[in-house]
């Protein structure tokens, strides 16, 4: 059964746009190298106007976890990280199951 896996990222205010600049500069290339996993990313429009949200599929838990073990040993997405971070407020993280009703993913 596939897992879902939400992640959303409070910006600080005002650092939007060197967020939205370093995933496309750093981010998304390191994650390219790794298995399409991703459903897509989104930024906040309006009330979240300070929020990268993503939203990943896979297989199984085996699978999210091999997936992330595999991105964090990744040396350019580490270095993209330790960017990252101190430009965050926090970060969520929600796993979830397709309902078995209406269109998935």
């Amino acid at each position: 059964m596939a897992i879902y896996e939400l992640r959303t990222y409070d910006v600080v205010v005002g650092k939007m746009s060197e967020v939205v600049q370093l995933y496309q500069q750093e981010g998304w290339p390191a994650l390219q190298k790794h298995p399409a996993k991703l459903v897509g990313y989104f930024t906040g429009d309006v009330g979240a106007i300070n929020q990268i949200i993503h939203l990943w599929k896979f297989d199984d838990d085996a699978d999210r976890r091999a997936f992330w073990a595999g991105v964090f040993g990744d040396e350019q997405f580490m270095a993209f990280a330790k960017k990252l971070r101190p430009l965050l407020q926090s970060q969520q993280n929600k796993l979830m199951l397709a309902s078995p009703w209406g269109p998935h993913p």
